[in-house]
């Protein structure tokens, strides 16, 4: 390949980690931050194939709201060459990150709110900063992959109970248990990019885990951030580590046969070493990639979503009303209305619905909510996959399998922004958390998979 088409790739990492005192994440999260255990970081790759621009960011927070996604692909069309369509934001999905929803972090209020608000406000502005970095230090390289295979750290979730029953995480050494409801993705993605002198500059690693081993009041990237920093002690801090998250919705760390775990930053850790150890072993067989063209596509998927009566929306605003006070309401209470009051605030401009969701927008009749699927095209090589919400495993195994590009990393959190949990048809019979959670009639997973795999074809055959 003559130099002027050679592949050029230019990456930075930039520390996110937002101030004491601000609200802490996972999706109901509402615990006052009061240390930092180890830093969040937004990592960042510019692509850059015979003047053909795309950027990709990993962001260490557990979803993207959706008003952030656009403003920061607009700052980024503004202020760089990289065209709005050609930007993918995705998030490794941490839950001891911030909270991101304005709902949530009006239910804490004071000091700790305005930190929160404050934060999310600058955020764009330095992710703009990164991408600029990474512009800037835009070099040729050589492209390389290869994949490991890890099946003892994830488990699915999602259980067939003796009773008949489905339950999501239903307990260790639970003797109801007869057997779990799905698979797991074994396999890892390595892609590895090198100067032309063969100097590690960014590796990009993808496996389908749930990154919600830690909690507590300390922020932390959890298992992702251990990768990044093993890593980094055998290739030096200058190595730019991309973690993305595969559809992991129904697969966590959870092994319901072993009683003996261990927990929290510990486990994370554990975690962390053996999937950084199988990236090292993968490294040392990667196949180069010859990348001749780079081509990028988005296409919007509206999904259906249920209605609700009035009576059901004044319960919901009642629930919500007394989240976080003296005698809370029920967990699954707190999910539920969670929902019907995501899907009801079609009633204001998106402008106004930022104010009480970060979840992506309704349709202007109110029938649908309208989510969007990304897909990078390196050559025929390579496809990088922007899914999103909290994904069913089965959704991106079948994205996988008929993929017309001869590799496929699929990175859940991504897309126009939150849209909650994306199970897949079948869950919708079967019930539980994940499908309390979503936002949207059954099919609807299926519809994003269409919409990733029309992407494909057009990007691979051209049309």
């Amino acid at each position: 390949m003559g130099s002027e088409n050679r592949m050029k790739v230019g990456a930075t990492s930039l520390n996110i980690t937002p101030p004491i005192g601000s609200v802490m994440g996972n999706s109901y999260g509402i615990n006052i931050s009061e240390g930092i255990h180890d830093d969040l970081f937004a990592k960042v790759l510019v692509f850059d194939v015979s003047g053909v621009k795309g950027a990709f960011l990993a962001l260490d927070l557990i979803s993207l709201p959706y008003g952030m996604v656009l403003q920061v692909r607009e700052l980024i069309a503004q202020e760089t060459d990289i065209p709005v369509g050609n930007v993918i934001l995705t998030a490794t999905h941490c839950h001891a990150g911030p909270q991101m929803n304005p709902r949530f972090l009006k239910v804490v209020g004071g000091e700790a709110e305005i930190k929160s608000l404050e934060y999310i406000k600058q955020l764009p502005q330095k992710l703009l900063k990164a991408i600029k970095i990474a512009e800037d230090s835009l070099q040729p390289v050589q492209v390389s992959f290869g994949t490991f295979y890890e099946d003892k750290v994830n488990f699915n979730r999602r259980f067939l109970m003796k009773d008949g029953s489905f339950r999501t995480n239903p307990g260790r050494l639970n003797p109801g248990i007869d057997r779990a409801m799905g698979p797991v993705d074994p396999i890892g993605s390595v892609l590895l990019f090198e100067s032309m002198d063969k100097r590690p500059l960014a590796v990009l690693v993808n496996f389908a885990l749930h990154p919600a081993i830690v909690g507590g009041n300390q922020f932390s990237a959890d298992f992702p951030g251990i990768v990044s920093q093993q890593l980094e002690k055998v290739y030096g801090e200058e190595l730019v580590t991309v973690y993305t998250n595969g559809n992991s919705g129904n697969i966590n760390h959870i092994d319901v046969k072993n009683e003996s775990q261990l927990g929290q930053y510990e486990e994370s850790a554990r975690i962390g070493r053996v999937l950084a150890e199988d990236v090292l072993k993968a490294i040392g067989s990667l196949k180069p990639l010859e990348i001749n063209s780079l081509k990028v596509g988005k296409m919007e998927v509206t999904l259906p979503i249920p209605n609700f009566t009035h009576e059901e929306l004044v319960w919901a605003e009642e629930i919500i009303g007394q989240f976080g006070k003296t005698n809370p309401p029920k967990f699954s209470d707190v999910v539920e209305a969670w929902r019907i009051l995501d899907l009801k605030e079609g009633n204001y401009k998106d402008s106004i619905r930022s104010q009480f969701t970060t979840t992506v927008p309704l349709t202007k009749d109110r029938k649908g909510i309208v989510s969007e699927v990304q897909v990078m095209g390196f050559g025929s090589e390579l496809a990088l996959v922007g899914f999103p919400g909290d994904a069913f495993v089965e959704l991106s195994m079948a994205i996988k399998l008929k993929s017309p590009f001869t590799h496929t990393i699929i990175c859940e959190q991504s897309g126009n922004g939150n849209l909650s949990y994306i199970p897949d048809r079948k869950a919708f019979s079967e019930g539980g958390y994940e499908v309390q959670s979503a936002r949207f009639l059954p099919g609807g997973g299926e519809l994003l998979v269409e919409g990733v795999q029309k992407l494909m074809i057009e990007l691979f055959y051209d049309y």
